[in-house]
């Protein structure tokens, strides 16, 4: 099945700095990104990413030396200085840390494709991040998003009946935005009300959905999505208003336009439909387990923060209602 494919200042383009490294440094750099995209399939924007981080470590590196053309060599107090470096210049702690798991990550992978003798990568150390608890919406605001929606699809407009169903299915199922683009109109269960989903790393799980989400997704499929379709739509499930498959900056515009029709709603993304339809599960007595299963999470812990929200939000309504609070 065909899928297509910070903080701090902006990073170049890994491509145009690469350019900047002397060609066996380049070359280690363009083998660890097929190592990314190909071996460990990794998503585009994740690739990206990494290999940002080690264009700017390798090119941190080399500028107190020039004769520097071999990885080997890399060692900890560069590390160390390239961190110091961008915590000078002021990259937030969650930009540190990530910048460190990137070094990591390539220097595990140096060591075992032999351009480094010994790894210096875990001796690294970097701030902790400080997981902010995400926004959320009510259920009740969540409703008057669907609803709000669902109002602009009533006259039948092809684009309004899409934006309708995006918003259903992403509060509905929790999927990320990617994935929601990804979908194909095979990957619609209407009978058992499931969606069959790639997420990262090309893993597949099947999810859920409900019956106006479900409704909203028959309307868009039999009266929207023929107005749109065009030669390049294939078996995209939802359409550009050119007929290519949803770009996720047009996803996001949808979810802002939704959810700014809410007085007093915060200002959320389709990420923030993501948080708000898994605290509403667990608000709602669905498992950990299940829940994280749901979401397409590699580790428990990621779905734990979740379980935060819900504290919060009791600990507000006790602050609130009880006479001794």
């Amino acid at each position: 099945m065909a899928r297509s494919s910070s903080e701090g200042p902006r990073r170049p383009d890994s491509r145009a700095a690469r350019r900047g490294l002397r060609a066996p440094l380049g070359s280690v750099v363009d083998e660890f990104e097929r190592h990314l995209g190909v071996e460990r399939g990794l998503s585009a924007h994740t690739v990206r990413a990494y290999i940002g981080d080690v264009v700017s470590l390798l090119d941190h590196w080399c500028r107190d030396a020039e004769e520097r053309a071999e990885l080997d060599g890399l060692e900890l107090a560069a590390l160390r200085e390239w961190l110091a470096a961008g915590h000078s210049s002021g990259a937030s702690r969650a930009t540190l840390a990530r910048r460190a798991a990137s070094a990591r990550t390539f220097t595990a992978w140096a060591l075992r494709a032999g351009h480094l003798r010994v790894d210096p990568g875990p001796r690294l150390a970097a701030p902790s991040r400080q997981r902010k608890l995400p926004s959320v919406l009510r259920a009740e605001q969540a409703k008057a998003a669907m609803e709000a929606s669902g109002s602009g699809a009533e006259q039948g407009d092809p684009v309004a009946l899409r934006d309708h169903a995006v918003v259903e299915l992403l509060y509905a199922t929790g999927i990320r935005v990617s994935e929601l683009c990804g979908l194909d109109l095979d990957d619609i269960d209407h009978e058992r009300r499931v969606i069959r989903v790639i997420g990262k790393g090309d893993k597949e799980r099947v999810v859920p959905f409900g019956v106006p989400a479900d409704r909203a997704l028959g309307r868009w499929i039999s009266a929207g999505r023929p107005a749109l379709v065009a030669e390049t739509s294939g078996a995209a499930l939802f359409l550009g208003v050119r007929g290519g498959r949803l770009d996720p900056r047009a996803v996001r515009r949808v979810v802002h336009d939704a959810v700014g029709a809410v007085s007093g709603a915060a200002d959320l993304g389709p990420h923030g439909l993501r948080h708000s339809a898994a605290t509403h599960l667990l608000e709602g007595g669905a498992d950990l387990r299940s829940v994280q299963e749901l979401l397409g999470h590699a580790t428990l812990a990621t779905t734990q923060l979740y379980t935060h929200v819900t504290v919060e939000r009791l600990k507000a309504i006790h602050d609130r209602t009880h006479p001794r609070s």
